[in-house]
């Protein structure tokens, strides 16, 4: 149930960065830490439980970890 949840936030979040133009299989949070570093301090902060969040959505979204393993670089 916790990997299902954290899988229909991550859609979500995914949704609403390409509602505000950004690309479809990006996170709002890895794109704030790579064009609006202001903006991901503001979302670090709303997120205090998770130490660094934007920084490690967008290291997340380097290493490819929302697909599936067969979908990631070997």
């Amino acid at each position: 149930m916790k990997f299902w949840l954290k899988q229909v936030l991550v859609a979500f979040d995914q949704f609403c960065n390409a509602v505000f133009f950004g690309w479809a299989d990006e996170t709002f949070s890895s794109r704030c830490y790579r064009e609006y570093p202001k903006m991901a301090k503001v979302i670090d902060v709303l997120f205090w439980f998770d130490a660094n969040h934007c920084r490690e959505s967008y290291m997340s979204e380097r290493e490819r970890n929302q697909l599936p393993p067969e979908f990631r670089d070997a």
